[in-house]
């Protein structure tokens, strides 16, 4: 299973107060709310986290089938500056994520070895949904692959496994 989330940066500046009363609370743990008032720059670590999270949930919803706001239930964890760790109730998840001036863009993978098969898809590739789940069609083998979008402001990005 993948995911992905991306963040324009310049429509979360405009969008989200990230800096109001109460809004850490509701999405970072205390570890990542300190990670974020550390860091050299604590907005972008606010997206960073949150396309990590973002990105791993739709991974954990497909799996489980749940819906829910459970931002508090993802922590996240780092090997590196760009690559790390999600748990949730028991379960690990891998993540990479790109930090650009204009976006924050995350990859996450139910398994490591996922990262190397993954391939961007176009915008414009005919995506087929299933209870709300994106999948296309193999047009040599016919058949269904998973896929994952995200889209946020200026910015599109598809991601299938090969």
């Amino acid at each position: 299973m993948i995911g992905n989330d991306i963040v324009d940066l310049a429509l979360a500046r405009k969008e989200s107060n990230w800096q109001r009363k109460g809004f850490l609370d509701k999405i970072f743990t205390k570890k990542e709310q300190l990670q974020i008032v550390t860091a050299q720059n604590p907005e972008n670590m606010v997206w960073n986290l949150w396309s990590r999270k973002e990105a791993v949930y739709k991974i954990y919803n497909r799996e489980t089938g749940i819906r829910a706001f459970i931002p508090l239930e993802l922590e996240c964890f780092y090997e590196s500056g760009t690559i790390g760790t999600i748990l949730i109730k028991g379960k690990t998840y891998f993540t990479q994520t790109k930090i650009e001036n204009y976006f924050i863009y995350t990859i996450a993978c139910a398994e490591k070895e996922y990262f190397k098969q993954i391939k961007s898809i176009d915008i414009g590739t005919k995506i087929n949904k299933r209870n709300g789940i994106p999948f296309v069609i193999d047009s040599n083998s016919k058949i269904e692959k998973t896929v994952s979008i995200s889209h946020h402001g200026r910015f599109w990005k598809g991601i299938i496994i090969e």
